[in-house]
Formats: C-alpha cells, sequence, structure tokens
C-alpha cells in the first residue's frame, strides 16, 4: 500500500513541476517568421532578442491559462493530502479517506491538464499554420503531455492504495 502512495507522490511531485515549468515558460510554438525564428508561450511570444508579453485576450490562450493553473493547483493540493495519507496517526481530517481524496484529486488535475493541452491543440494546429508557414511545438507543450500522464499515474497509484487499504466489510457486523 505505501508502496503505491510513493509511487502516486513521485509522480505527482515529478508531473507538479513540470507543469510548473509548462505553464511558465515560452516555448509553446517555434516557428519561422520573416527569416527569423521565433517562439510563443501562453504568457508571451519572444523574437531573437526580445519577448512581449500577449496583449491581445484570445480565448484559447485564457482558456488553456486556466485550465493550466488550476490542474497546477490541483495536483499541488493533490501533493499535500498525499503526504497526509501517510501519516495515519493524525486525528485531524479524519472523517474522509486521505488516500481516496489524494486519488480523486489527482485525476482532476489530470483533466484540467488535458483539457488545456486539447484546447491549445485543437486551435493552434488549425491557426497558426496560414500565418506562419514553418512551425512546430517545442519542448514546453511536449512537457505539458508529459504531466498529463504524470497526473493519470498518479491518481491510478492511489486508487491502487486506497483499494488495497479498504477491508472488505461485512452486513453482519453491526
Amino acid at each position: 500500500m505505501y508502496s503505491f502512495m510513493g509511487g502516486g507522490l513521485f509522480c505527482a511531485g515529478v508531473g507538479n513541476i513540470l507543469l510548473i515549468v509548462s505553464t511558465a515558460t515560452d516555448y509553446w510554438m517555434q516557428y519561422c517568421h520573416s527569416n527569423n525564428y521565433m517562439h510563443q508561450g501562453l504568457w508571451r511570444y519572444c523574437t531573437p532578442g526580445k519577448c512581449f508579453p500577449h496583449t491581445d485576450s484570445i480565448a484559447y490562450w485564457d482558456t488553456t491559462r486556466a485550465f493550466m493553473i488550476l490542474s497546477l493547483l490541483a495536483c499541488f493540493i493533490g501533493v499535500i493530502v498525499g503526504i497526509m495519507a501517510f501519516i495515519r496517526h493524525s486525528t485531524s481530517f479524519d472523517w474522509f479517506d486521505k488516500t481516496f481524496a489524494a486519488g480523486t484529486v489527482f485525476f482532476i488535475s489530470c483533466l484540467f491538464v488535458f483539457l488545456a493541452m486539447t484546447v491549445y491543440t485543437g486551435v493552434t494546429v488549425h491557426y497558426p499554420v496560414p500565418s506562419y508557414g514553418s512551425w512546430r511545438f517545442s519542448w514546453c507543450y511536449i512537457i505539458g503531455w508529459m504531466a498529463v500522464v504524470l497526473t493519470f499515474f498518479s491518481g491510478v497509484f492511489y486508487m491502487c492504495s486506497y483499494r488495497m487499504d479498504v477491508s472488505p466489510r461485512s452486513p453482519a457486523t453491526h
């Protein structure tokens, strides 16, 4: 049981770091425009030597940002609850199963980052091709997809741990 929780915490910790890096950095997409290689993230775009904040409030950027931030918060809360699950003798928060709660929060985090990545992918594939010509997704984008996998497996590990911990209940005990 504790090995599953340890694996879940490891995946969640790495996933949380990847979510921070992916959300904060500027390499979601790279493209060539006027013979200059440029790149952009969720918050700004960069030309050779200088970066500028996105001044337009484009719905898919705002949606992707919101889902990435929600995923990051959910994953962070899941890590805290997951650590609390290791502390069995704690009397605070005994009214809910911390292992099940951590698994559920990790699945919610996975859903949010999955929605962020699919929104960004769906719009980007159709939007910049005529405008920029030669473009590609970059390493921050790939890290975002890796975070989807890691938060999913965090939830799986915690749910496996929860299933191992639940003892069979017989109806004749009361």
